[in-house]
C-alpha cells in the first residue's frame, strides 16, 4: 500500500512540476514578440518661402517640398534616421538650433564667418548667385540707380551681407522681411524699390508674373549647406552621403528635378 501511495504521489508531483513549466514557458513566449526598435529622429528646421528649395504648393496640399526637403529625405533615409521638417523663420533657424530644437538646417543657407562661429556646415551642395529684382516700370538695370532708394532682403539671410556691400557704394535704405513673399509684396505694393534674392529662386516669380524684372548681381558665387551644431558627429557623415550622391549622380539628378524644369 505504502509503494501504491508514494507511486501515486510521485506521478501527482510530477504532473504539477510538468504544469508549472509550461505555463511559465507561454507567459514568456506572449510576452516577447518581435521588438522593431523605432529609428531615431532628426528634426530638421526650414523656412518654407523659398522655392523651388523649400515650399508648400497649397494647390497640391500642406506638406512642405522641394529641393532641400528631398535631398535632407534622402540622406537620412541613407543613414537611418526618421525626418521630421519644421518650418521656421529665416532669421529664427540658428537660434532654435542653438535651443535644441531642431537637430539641422537646411534651408538653402549659406556659411559665412558668423555663422560658422555658430554652427557646424557640411560641403557645398549646390551654388546659386544673387539677382537684384525690381518692377519693370522702375527701369533699374545697374547698381548706380539704386541711388537714393529702398532695397529689401530677407532678414538674417546672406543677401542682407550683398545689399550692405552695395550701400558703401551707392547711397540706399535696406529694410528686412522674414519671408520672401512679403519682399515680392512690398516690392509691388512700392514700399521697397527692389530687392535682392537668390537667382534660383526668383526664377519662378519672373515666369509667373510679368511686372517684375531683374539682373544677376557680379558677386561672385554662394553655395549653400547644412548647418549642423558644433562638433556634431552628423557632419562628416552628411558629407560622406553628400559625395557619394555627387558621385553616383543623384544629387544631380535632384537639381534637374526641381532647377531644371523637368519632373521626375
Amino acid at each position: 500500500m505504502k509503494k501504491w501511495l508514494l507511486l501515486l504521489m510521485s506521478i501527482l508531483v510530477v504532473g504539477l512540476l510538468a504544469a508549472c513549466g509550461t505555463n511559465g514557458n507561454d507567459e514568456e513566449g506572449t510576452g516577447s514578440g518581435d521588438q522593431t526598435e523605432d529609428k531615431q529622429v532628426l528634426r530638421m528646421g526650414t523656412s518654407a518661402d523659398y522655392p523651388p528649395f523649400e515650399y508648400i504648393d497649397t494647390e497640391v496640399g500642406e506638406e512642405i517640398i522641394g529641393f532641400d526637403i528631398d535631398l535632407a529625405k534622402a540622406i537620412t533615409e541613407e543613414l537611418g534616421y526618421e525626418l521630421e521638417v519644421q518650418d521656421i523663420d529665416f532669421g529664427s533657424l540658428i537660434t532654435a538650433m542653438d535651443a535644441g530644437n531642431i537637430d539641422l538646417i537646411l534651408a538653402g543657407m549659406t556659411p559665412t564667418e558668423e555663422r560658422l562661429e555658430q554652427v557646424d556646415f557640411t560641403d557645398i551642395y549646390y551654388a546659386a548667385n544673387h539677382m537684384l529684382v525690381s518692377l519693370k516700370d522702375s527701369n533699374i538695370s545697374s547698381i548706380e540707380e539704386l541711388e537714393g532708394k529702398t532695397v529689401g532682403v530677407q532678414l538674417g539671410s546672406i543677401q542682407v551681407d550683398q545689399a550692405e556691400a552695395i550701400a558703401e557704394e551707392v547711397n540706399i535704405t535696406i529694410e528686412n522681411r522674414d519671408r520672401i513673399p512679403q519682399l515680392i509684396q512690398e516690392l509691388k505694393a512700392g514700399r521697397i524699390d527692389a530687392a535682392i534674392i537668390e537667382d534660383t529662386v526668383m526664377k519662378g516669380y519672373l515666369e509667373s508674373d510679368e511686372e517684375l524684372t531683374g539682373f544677376t548681381l557680379d558677386s561672385g558665387e554662394e553655395g549653400s549647406a547644412i548647418a549642423l551644431p558644433k562638433d556634431s558627429e552628423l557632419t562628416e557623415e552628411f558629407n560622406r552621403v553628400l559625395a557619394e550622391m555627387k558621385e553616383n549622380g543623384e544629387l544631380d539628378a535632384l537639381i534637374v528635378k526641381w532647377f531644371g524644369g523637368e519632373e521626375e
